[in-house]
């Protein structure tokens, strides 16, 4: 199934937390959306990975996003092994997006920063024909999308770009809310160890993160996003 953007995380809300208002927005206007885990979120000291599965499920129903898979590359520990990049290669090519949405550059947790160099190698490799790769025993054509921007997550980084999220930040928070063993929840009848993200406050660092963002744009809201490479512009006055 081809895709519009393909929001890649290597962990399950990795996406909702970072970019799932921009995602929100286009599935609006009219694109597709599809949704990449690169590992299940086995580490996270909260949850299983059955039930990061089943959360990660239920917010891409909420979110309306046209597909959500699952690699299983080794939370915390994957590597940059050709097997790894081909498997991400696979699905790139299977959905053919033109914009990819990865990882923060850098950041707290080493997977990120380590996941956006993974996503980045695997689009460039993904566009070169020689790099075999099979599916349901059919050889695969290549495809490179046209651009990756790098949403920003725990670490303060200057946005490059950002969208305004405004009329979609209760919905963003919705698809997050979804995973119901990672954050708050007055509701729940088992308590999980507290974790930087487990407390009711922590929602209050997610709008405030959007409402700075939203400030460079004159928003209300917004999702910041970096580039390694310059973006081309066609039109000036498409700009804000």
């Amino acid at each position: 199934m081809k895709v519009n953007i393909l929001a890649i995380g290597v962990h399950p809300d990795d996406v909702e937390l970072s970019c799932c208002g921009t995602l929100l927005r286009h599935i609006d206007l009219g694109y597709s959306v599809g949704l990449l885990d690169l590992t299940r979120g086995e580490m996270g000291t909260r949850g299983t990975a059955k039930t990061r599965k089943e959360e990660g499920l239920a917010s891409a129903k909420i979110m309306g996003a046209s597909f959500r898979k699952t690699l299983n590359l080794g939370d915390g520990f994957f590597d940059f092994s050709k097997k790894n990049k081909k498997k991400i290669i696979k699905v790139i090519r299977s959905c053919q997006p033109d914009i990819v949405l990865a990882n923060a550059l850098s950041d707290r947790h080493p997977d990120h920063g380590r996941a956006a160099q993974l996503v980045t190698d695997a689009c460039f490799l993904a566009g070169l024909s020689k790099v075999e790769t099979k599916k349901n025993g059919k050889s695969q054509k290549a495809w490179r999308p046209k651009v990756i921007y790098h949403y920003i997550q725990d670490h303060t980084l200057h946005p490059d770009l950002v969208v305004d999220i405004t009329p979609y930040l209760a919905k963003k928070l919705e698809c997050i809310l979804a995973y119901k063993t990672q954050f708050f929840d007055p509701k729940a009848k088992v308590k999980g160890p507290q974790t930087p993200i487990s407390g009711e406050d922590f929602f209050e660092s997610i709008k405030a993160k959007n409402r700075v963002h939203g400030r460079y744009i004159n928003a209300s809201f917004g999702e910041g996003f970096n580039v390694v490479r310059p973006v081309g512009v066609g039109d000036l006055f498409g700009l804000e």
